[in-house]
C-alpha cells in the first residue's frame, strides 16, 4: 500500500500512476513465485513500542516506523530504499539502491 500511496501521489510525480495501474503493478509483484506478503504477527504493538523506543515517531515517519517493525516481526535485516528514514531504525541495514 505504501507503493501505491506513493506511485500515485501528485507530489511526488509529475505524471502520477493511476490507482488501477499502480494496484496493477503490485498484482503482478505479488504473482511472482518467491514474493509474498507480511503483515502484524502476534504481539505487534509490544513489538512496535519496542521498535521505535529510542525514535519519536509522529507524522510521516508512522507508516515507515510500522514497515520498520513488520520486517523486524518477519526476520527481515536488510532493507534496500531511497527513504533515509529507515535509518533511525538501527535494527535495520538500509541500502541505497541507487548508490554506488
Amino acid at each position: 500500500m505504501a507503493y501505491v500511496r506513493i506511485a500515485t501521489h501528485p507530489s511526488i510525480f509529475a505524471e502520477p500512476l493511476a490507482p488501477a495501474e499502480a494496484l496493477d503493478n503490485v498484482e503482478a509483484l505479488m504473482s511472482l513465485p518467491r514474493v509474498r506478503a507480511i503483515g502484524e504477527a502476534d504481539g505487534f504493538l509490544a513489538a512496535y513500542r519496542q521498535a521505535t523506543g529510542d525514535v519519536v515517531v509522529r507524522g510521516n515517519l508512522v507508516p515507515d516506523a510500522h514497515l520498520a517493525t513488520l520486517l523486524r516481526q518477519h526476520g527481515v535485516r536488510r532493507l534496500y530504499t531511497g527513504d533515509a528514514d529507515f535509518r533511525k531504525f538501527p535494527f535495520l541495514d538500509v541500502r541505497d539502491p541507487f548508490s554506488r
